[in-house]
């Protein structure tokens, strides 16, 4: 039951050239961000121009790598050399012939859990609050300086993300309570990321965050999508 193709790890160059084949999507914005930026390991079955199976590990999420492919024993084979994962990302047509050889193979059972991706494609509604800005490199220390679920992500470090993406917090006391900002761009979609600490939801922080962040990536030329589990209110 072994792959009928060559099986990998890419290098820098065949992460780039992955991500020119999985193309420009709301389902692929994070994975081609990662691979083009070196912020992901790749793996695929055959040709890299046009792979039968691949598999992106992103570096900020490495527990839940996304499958590419409808060949579900290229991707299970792909799987089993990715270190450290508990949840695999893949098509709705695949995940069941995938989850049942994953059981059938391990003997263990598997959860399906559904993503949402949404994709703002009208114009970002104002919403303004008085403690919400957006952020500029200036502001690095401050946003260094915020727990870790409140610094943001996907850009390799602080200075990167606010010198490259969009970032705006909610900023009380002089502490960040509540982010949005650009977890991944590509050349047509910027993915927002949104959080807020426990103790301030339910105040329109990340609605004002997230509108901010919305109407820069527009003006930037690009679409805003956001991705979230299904139960991820």
């Amino acid at each position: 039951m072994g792959l009928t193709a060559p099986c990998r790890e890419l290098d820098q160059q065949g992460r780039e050239q992955l991500a020119d084949a999985l193309g420009e999507s709301p389902e692929t914005v994070i994975s081609v961000h990662g691979l083009r930026r070196g912020l992901a390991r790749a793996w695929v079955v055959g040709d890299v121009a046009s792979p039968a199976a691949a598999i992106v590990q992103s570096g900020a999420l490495p527990g839940e790598p996304v499958g590419f492919g409808e060949d579900a024993r290229a991707v299970w084979g792909l799987l089993q050399q990715v270190p450290g994962w508990f949840c695999v990302d893949v098509s709705l047509s695949l995940a069941a012939p995938l989850g049942e050889l994953i059981q059938a193979e391990r003997g263990e059972r598997v959860r399906y859990y559904g993503d949402v991706y949404f994709t703002l494609s009208q114009p970002a509604q104002v919403y303004r609050h008085p403690a919400v800005r957006l952020l500029t490199l200036e502001d690095t220390g401050l946003l260094g300086a915020a727990p870790e679920e409140l610094r943001g992500a996907g850009f390799g470090s602080t200075r990167a993300l606010l010198a490259e993406g969009v970032v705006a917090c909610a900023v009380i006391g002089g502490q960040v309570v509540a982010i949005a900002h650009t977890s991944a761009i590509s050349a047509r979609y910027a993915d927002i990321g949104v959080v807020t600490a426990p103790e301030w939801r339910g105040r329109g922080l990340a609605t004002a965050a997230a509108a901010l962040v919305a109407e820069r990536v527009q003006l930037r030329g690009l679409t805003p999508v956001w991705s979230a589990g299904e139960d991820n209110w």
